[in-house]
Protein backbone atom coordinates (compact mmCIF):
# COMPACT_ATOMS: atom_id res chain seq x y z
CA UNK A 1 0.00 0.00 0.00
CA UNK A 2 2.80 2.30 0.85
CA UNK A 3 4.26 1.93 -2.68
CA UNK A 4 1.52 2.04 -4.55
CA UNK A 5 0.57 5.44 -2.87
CA UNK A 6 4.38 6.83 -3.06
CA UNK A 7 4.12 5.74 -7.03
CA UNK A 8 0.98 7.53 -7.51
CA UNK A 9 2.70 10.78 -5.60
CA UNK A 10 5.65 10.56 -7.27
CA UNK A 11 4.15 10.55 -10.69
CA UNK A 12 2.20 14.08 -9.40
CA UNK A 13 5.43 15.53 -9.04
CA UNK A 14 6.95 14.40 -11.89
CA UNK A 15 3.95 16.16 -13.76
CA UNK A 16 4.69 19.13 -11.68
CA UNK A 17 8.19 19.18 -12.71
CA UNK A 18 7.11 19.16 -16.30
CA UNK A 19 8.12 15.19 -17.18
CA UNK A 20 4.20 14.15 -17.11
CA UNK A 21 5.52 11.52 -19.87
CA UNK A 22 8.98 10.20 -18.23
CA UNK A 23 9.75 7.55 -16.19
CA UNK A 24 12.12 6.12 -13.74
CA UNK A 25 12.93 2.89 -11.70
CA UNK A 26 12.24 3.40 -7.65
CA UNK A 27 13.68 1.34 -5.43
CA UNK A 28 13.01 0.83 -1.51
CA UNK A 29 15.64 -1.46 0.09
CA UNK A 30 17.22 -2.14 3.17
CA UNK A 31 20.53 -0.32 4.85
CA UNK A 32 22.32 -3.06 3.84
CA UNK A 33 21.66 -3.09 0.19
CA UNK A 34 21.49 0.83 0.01
CA UNK A 35 25.40 0.89 2.18
CA UNK A 36 26.52 -1.36 -0.81
CA UNK A 37 25.53 0.86 -3.13
CA UNK A 38 26.60 4.14 -1.79
CA UNK A 39 29.94 2.11 -1.39
CA UNK A 40 30.67 0.63 -4.76
CA UNK A 41 29.58 4.06 -6.86
CA UNK A 42 30.10 6.75 -4.38
CA UNK A 43 33.34 5.54 -2.54
CA UNK A 44 31.23 6.39 1.03
CA UNK A 45 31.11 2.66 2.92
CA UNK A 46 28.01 3.24 4.79
CA UNK A 47 24.21 3.24 4.14
CA UNK A 48 22.20 6.51 3.15
CA UNK A 49 18.95 7.69 2.98
CA UNK A 50 18.48 7.77 -0.96
CA UNK A 51 20.93 7.55 -4.53
CA UNK A 52 19.66 8.67 -7.76
CA UNK A 53 21.51 7.54 -10.46
CA UNK A 54 20.29 9.55 -13.97
CA UNK A 55 19.63 8.10 -17.36
CA UNK A 56 20.28 11.34 -19.24
CA UNK A 57 23.70 12.12 -18.56
CA UNK A 58 26.42 10.83 -20.52
CA UNK A 59 25.58 9.36 -24.30
CA UNK A 60 22.91 7.14 -23.55
CA UNK A 61 20.86 9.85 -22.57
CA UNK A 62 19.81 11.21 -25.96
CA UNK A 63 18.67 7.61 -27.02
CA UNK A 64 15.72 7.22 -24.56
CA UNK A 65 15.37 10.59 -23.34
CA UNK A 66 12.27 9.49 -21.48
CA UNK A 67 13.95 7.57 -19.10
CA UNK A 68 14.75 9.63 -15.97
CA UNK A 69 17.19 6.90 -14.54
CA UNK A 70 16.58 5.40 -10.87
CA UNK A 71 15.85 6.54 -7.20
CA UNK A 72 17.04 3.74 -5.05
CA UNK A 73 15.75 4.74 -0.67
CA UNK A 74 16.70 3.02 2.23
CA UNK A 75 13.75 2.06 4.10
CA UNK A 76 15.29 2.11 7.31
CA UNK A 77 17.02 5.10 7.63
CA UNK A 78 13.69 6.70 6.22
CA UNK A 79 11.90 5.38 9.07
CA UNK A 80 14.52 6.63 11.46
CA UNK A 81 14.67 9.93 9.93
CA UNK A 82 10.51 10.28 10.02
CA UNK A 83 10.87 8.97 14.25
CA UNK A 84 13.76 12.19 14.23
CA UNK A 85 11.79 14.93 12.69
CA UNK A 86 8.43 13.47 14.06
CA UNK A 87 6.53 12.81 10.79
CA UNK A 88 5.26 9.69 8.74
CA UNK A 89 6.90 6.95 7.11
CA UNK A 90 4.87 8.35 4.17
CA UNK A 91 5.68 12.31 4.35
CA UNK A 92 9.47 10.84 4.53
CA UNK A 93 9.33 8.63 1.35
CA UNK A 94 8.12 11.23 -0.76
CA UNK A 95 10.24 13.55 0.78
CA UNK A 96 13.11 11.28 -0.42
CA UNK A 97 11.60 10.39 -3.72
CA UNK A 98 11.10 13.84 -4.61
CA UNK A 99 14.62 14.57 -3.41
CA UNK A 100 15.74 11.99 -5.95
CA UNK A 101 13.61 13.29 -8.41
CA UNK A 102 15.40 16.22 -8.51
CA UNK A 103 18.94 14.99 -8.65
CA UNK A 104 17.62 13.41 -11.71
CA UNK A 105 16.46 16.48 -13.16
CA UNK A 106 20.21 17.92 -12.71
CA UNK A 107 19.08 20.05 -9.35
CA UNK A 108 22.42 19.89 -6.73
CA UNK A 109 22.76 21.23 -3.52
CA UNK A 110 26.64 21.78 -3.26
CA UNK A 111 26.25 25.53 -2.30
CA UNK A 112 23.62 27.03 0.10
CA UNK A 113 22.35 28.63 -2.50
CA UNK A 114 21.91 25.29 -4.46
CA UNK A 115 20.23 23.65 -1.64
CA UNK A 116 18.12 26.91 -0.47
CA UNK A 117 16.51 26.86 -4.81
CA UNK A 118 16.55 23.26 -4.42
CA UNK A 119 14.78 22.26 -1.67
CA UNK A 120 12.21 25.25 -2.10
CA UNK A 121 11.46 23.48 -5.85
CA UNK A 122 11.31 19.94 -3.67
CA UNK A 123 8.64 21.55 -1.20
CA UNK A 124 6.58 22.77 -4.26
CA UNK A 125 6.82 19.50 -6.18
CA UNK A 126 5.64 17.83 -2.68
CA UNK A 127 2.90 19.90 -2.43
CA UNK A 128 1.40 18.91 -5.77
CA UNK A 129 2.51 15.47 -5.38
CA UNK A 130 -0.21 15.85 -2.14
CA UNK A 131 -2.68 17.80 -3.64
CA UNK A 132 -6.26 16.20 -5.45
CA UNK A 133 -7.34 17.03 -9.09
CA UNK A 134 -5.21 19.17 -12.00
CA UNK A 135 -1.75 19.15 -11.17
CA UNK A 136 0.26 22.78 -11.50
CA UNK A 137 3.43 23.02 -13.35
CA UNK A 138 5.99 23.96 -10.89
CA UNK A 139 9.07 25.87 -13.07
CA UNK A 140 12.20 24.52 -12.39
CA UNK A 141 14.70 27.06 -9.68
Amino acid sequence: MIRTRLGRRLARAMTAAGEPGSQLSLSLVDDEEIRALNRDYRDKDRPTDVLSFAMREGEGGALHPELLGDVVISVETAERQAAEAGHSLDEELLALAVHGLAHLLGEDHATADEERRMFGWEALLRAQALGRGAVSPVPRP
